[in-house]
């Protein structure tokens, strides 16, 4: 037998006594890929989106898909879904894009002296401030175990992230990658939906509980978290031709049902969920040297993927 068939016989044999052992002992989650987790998740750990808590911003460069959270901003969602309806933002721009921040939508001639704003049309002007909500058995709650610097606890309810305080009785989204906040001004009851903006960039908790925050990017976050920064003071386009256009904002029920962009997200009451989680926490595979054993809220990802055609 020469070597080279001797080193063969010996990792077959290494191989096999290894899946061996494979199938024996379970793999721990911390353990396995995400990729391998989310592989094995039964469909009932999926969920679709409510296409009427569901928006399609669609630009030139393609849709961004964004789904509303009514429990945590009831008010600031109901608003939003009659200016889609009534098509306030077909039309209107991507205003800003502030550098590790975020991009904001809106109105261009709102800021603009002796322009005329667009109307409202059966939209309120002005709401209530929904910064916080009460706690409500309604709403899911899925504690991450580790602390956070923002919140007394934090976790995942119904697919956003959230903060809560028992002894207040509040609870919040937060303002992690991806959230979508109204834009508002030093009044804290100001805004109304008209002018919406997404995080691009590193987690501004600090926001939290000073905004009211709406839903998140679903997909589509590449066509926002992209564009080029406004050279303006906080990142806001000083030339209309900087600004990108909004072809159209619409609620998914709006929209035919072929012309729909079907997306499941995972269940954050899900055990697959608590795997994901739990494997980003403590990191063991090949490439990783010192596992953190920690996660912060907004580190935590929340898969989205095509629904299976029926």
């Amino acid at each position: 037998m020469n070597t080279r068939t001797a080193h063969w016989i010996h990792l077959a044999l290494a191989t096999s006594l290894a899946g061996t052992a494979a199938a024996a002992t379970p793999t721990p989650p911390h353990s396995r890929a995400m990729a391998d987790i989310l592989a094995a998740s039964p469909a009932s750990d999926w969920r679709e989106l409510d296409p009427d808590n569901t928006l399609y911003m669609d630009l030139p460069t393609g849709r961004v898909v964004i789904e509303m959270a009514p429990l945590y901003s009831p008010a600031h969602v109901a608003n939003i879904k009659i200016l889609a309806h009534e098509h306030y933002f077909d039309g209107l721009a991507i205003i800003r894009s502030q550098d590790n921040y975020v991009a904001q939508w809106g109105d261009p001639s709102e800021d603009v002296e002796g322009a005329v704003a667009r109307p409202l049309g059966s939209a309120k002007p002005t709401l209530p401030a929904e910064f916080t909500v009460p706690i409500s058995p309604k709403m899911p709650f899925t504690k991450l175990p580790d602390g956070d610097l923002y919140a007394p606890e934090v976790g995942f309810s119904n697919g956003f992230p959230v903060g809560r305080d028992r002894k207040a009785g509040q609870a919040w989204l937060t303002h992690c990658y991806g959230a979508v906040g109204v834009g508002r001004g030093d009044d804290p009851g100001s805004g109304n939906g008209a002018s919406l903006y997404a995080i691009t960039g590193h987690a501004p908790r600090h926001l939290d509980r000073n905004i009211a925050v709406v839903g998140r990017v679903v997909q589509g976050m590449e066509l926002l978290s992209t564009l080029p920064r406004g050279t303006g003071p906080l990142g806001f386009y000083e030339k209309p031709e900087q600004q990108l256009p909004i072809t159209s904002v619409k609620l998914a029920s709006d929209v035919p049902a072929e012309q729909r962009t079907r997306l499941q997200v995972l269940r954050t009451d899900s055990a697959t969920f608590a795997a994901v989680a739990e494997a980003r926490r403590n990191r063991h595979d090949d490439w990783y040297v010192a596992p953190a054993g920690h996660i912060e809220l907004c580190n935590v990802p929340i898969p989205v993927r095509a629904a299976p055609t029926k």
